[in-house]
């Protein structure tokens, strides 16, 4: 890594974590998205959509960036607005983690609430219809709109030229999806460099994006709510296949992953790994499958590793996490049989 001036700099070239092996040779990649400044994929996604209004004359020199976030956005959003002397406002709710909207904070972001401090779901259309209304108000103000951004999945175009700089290949790309931007911008630019994976979304159980009943759900910055439109970053001609994961499960496995390796997951790239790992064996013999954590688990400690949160909202199930460290011990790489053996 050559010196730098600008923490932007930082940005990108992110380590593959090799989480589990078949016999037959398939095995499944992290792409650690917690390296990242801010802890998470989706500064990426944050600087591309600010360069794009710039280049497009949407947002001037002095301006107002304003955007609903439950907490990643907003804190890449935070870091790009001090770096290029923009004002940033960030649309919230309660839903978020307490600790993400103190870094927020801290790094200069007005913090704007809907909805009271109790309620389960995210209040994601009132946010967004909060966001717009300011900036409609603000003459020298812009709405990012995460959700419909053109610019949103080309933010994550280097995620792919990265995966296969360090891979021969991507068979299955199969992460979560809440603007849609990293998995299908992933996939994007996957296609136009020669890759054709097979693309799975997950989502939480609860969640409206591929067609399953609405309801509440804890995973926090994925899925899309019951009442809230699903964005225009979500591309279903390059989905071939949406499932689904309850908080359970995901949390879980989150937890698992934590006690058993040592590596801190948030809780929707728990949903993902939760997928991965449970259908590991079905797919083909030799298959790399890729999922991209979209940020780590430290941001959760008071929520997924909490077990009085989990317990409170009755989400912690020990039986789920040994179903999760069994197939983690089943599928373990060989580079770590000494080390289990050792146990």
């Amino acid at each position: 890594m050559p010196l730098v001036t600008r923490v932007t700099d930082l940005i990108g070239r992110t380590p593959l974590f090799e989480l589990a092996a078949t016999a037959t040779g398939t095995r499944l990649l992290l792409k650690l998205e917690q390296f990242n400044p801010t802890g998470a994929a989706k500064i990426r996604m944050a600087r591309a959509m600010v360069l794009d209004a710039e280049r497009r004359g949407a947002l001037r020199s002095g301006g107002h960036i304003i955007e609903s976030t439950s907490g990643n956005t907003g804190l890449g959003l935070a870091v790009v607005a001090a770096e290029r002397g923009y004002r940033f406002t960030a649309v919230v709710d309660h839903h978020a983690c307490k600790d993400k909207l103190r870094a927020m904070r801290a790094l200069g972001t007005e913090l704007v609430y809907v909805a009271g401090e109790g309620d389960a779901e995210p209040a994601t259309s009132a946010r967004e219809d909060l966001a717009a209304a300011m900036a409609a108000e603000r003459e020298d103000a812009y709405f990012t709109e995460q959700h419909n951004n053109a610019a949103n999945p080309v933010g994550y175009y280097a995620v792919a030229e990265e995966l296969l700089a360090d891979v021969a290949r991507v068979d299955i790309l199969l992460s979560a999806v809440g603007t849609g931007g990293s998995l299908f911008g992933t996939a994007t630019r996957l296609r136009q460099l020669g890759c054709v994976p097979y693309v799975i979304g997950v989502e939480p159980v609860g969640s409206i994006a591929f067609g399953g009943p609405g309801g509440p759900y804890w995973q926090s910055g994925t899925g899309t709510p019951p009442g809230a439109t699903i964005g225009s970053a979500v591309d279903y001609a390059l989905l071939d296949e949406g499932v689904q994961v309850s908080d359970v499960a995901a949390f879980a496995t989150a937890r698992a992953v934590a006690g058993e390796l040592g590596l801190l997951l948030g809780g929707s790239a728990g949903g993902s790994v939760h997928a991965a790992l449970t259908r590991l064996a079905d797919f083909p013999p030799g298959s790399t499958v890729v999922t991209i954590v979209c940020d780590g688990g430290e941001k959760y400690l008071d929520t997924v590793f909490d077990e009085e949160w989990m317990n409170d909202r009755d989400l912690l199930d020990p039986d789920a996490e040994s179903e999760v460290l069994d197939l983690l011990r089943r599928y373990t790489p060989v580079a770590r049989h000494s080390l289990v053996a050792a146990r």
